[in-house]
């Protein structure tokens, strides 16, 4: 139908047969940690995605990853609910479950045996760019597109509210200064979402107010003197670095889930 070609379509059964006897204690000492903070269900979620991406390093050792494609999630529905439904592709053409080929991926190549700063850092870094991925090659009309109604949530509302939650954490609560919020308001405690509509303005200032509060939370990581500095978190309470660094990993994880569902709700596209 309206699939791109020569990007390949994501149909029959799924298997992803790898090797992780090797990685398999630092996965589960890794998802151990990350429980602490966000609970089961996000640490088996976070789990996984760490799986597909500590695999880097057993890629190029020169491990062989056997994958067969996912079985499609539009199997059985009716075809009142087809109708209207885009195809599901992705531009991955060596692993049928992945956005984009190795040599395509920004996330590839990062530390892997790092200290703990080194270690939070880069899965912050991974996951803020698997959201920028998820937004790649939409216009304002589809980025704005609230795709699972009565739901207010699109990509575009993704972005501000990113852009929000960098800034109260690391601007507003570990820095301390009085910066007022970018979108919500006593009025609109939803400013975040309910704002992003589907006009380009709108869309360009959500990036660049993103990035600046990516840039300026980087920047305070990189200067504090270790991850014990803590900040006040309002009526006498405190938070220290290391643990806005694993929320800031498990918010951006929770709504990578998001991000999944509302991008292939709008043109298809599938792929971690």
């Amino acid at each position: 139908g309206n699939m791109p070609t020569p990007y390949r379509p994501i149909t029959g059964p799924g298997l992803v047969e790898f090797d992780v006897a090797r990685r398999g204690l630092r996965v589960l000492l890794i998802m151990k940690f990350v429980d602490i903070s966000i609970g089961v269900s996000s640490a088996c979620r976070a789990g996984n995605f760490m799986i597909n991406n500590l695999g880097r390093a057993g890629r190029d050792r020169g491990k062989t990853w056997r994958t067969r494609p996912r079985s499609s999630i539009m199997a059985g529905m009716s075809a009142d609910e087809l109708q209207g439904s885009p195809a599901r592709w992705t531009k991955a053409t060596v692993y049928d479950d992945m956005w984009v080929n190795p040599d395509d991926d920004p996330r590839e190549g990062g530390p892997t045996m790092g200290d703990e700063r080194t270690t939070l850092v880069e899965y912050l870094r991974t996951n803020r760019l698997t959201l920028q991925m998820k937004c790649a090659d939409l216009d304002a009309e589809q980025l704005a597109r609230r795709s699972v109604p009565p739901s207010t949530m699109s990509l575009l509302g993704l972005i501000r509210h990113m852009a929000e939650v960098e800034r109260s954490w690391f601007r507003r609560v570990l820095a301390g200064q009085d910066a007022p919020k970018l979108y919500c308001t006593s009025e609109d405690r939803e400013g975040d979402w309910n704002g992003a509509v589907a006009d380009p303005e709108v869309v360009a200032e959500a990036w660049q107010s993103w990035r600046d509060e990516c840039a300026f939370a980087d920047q305070f990581v990189a200067d504090a003197s270790d991850l014990g500095v803590s900040g006040g978190t309002g009526g006498g309470g405190q938070i220290s670095l290391r643990e806005v660094l694993v929320h800031m990993i498990e918010e951006y994880a929770r709504h990578s889930g998001h991000a999944d569902l509302l991008r292939e709700r709008i043109d298809g596209r599938v792929g971690q």
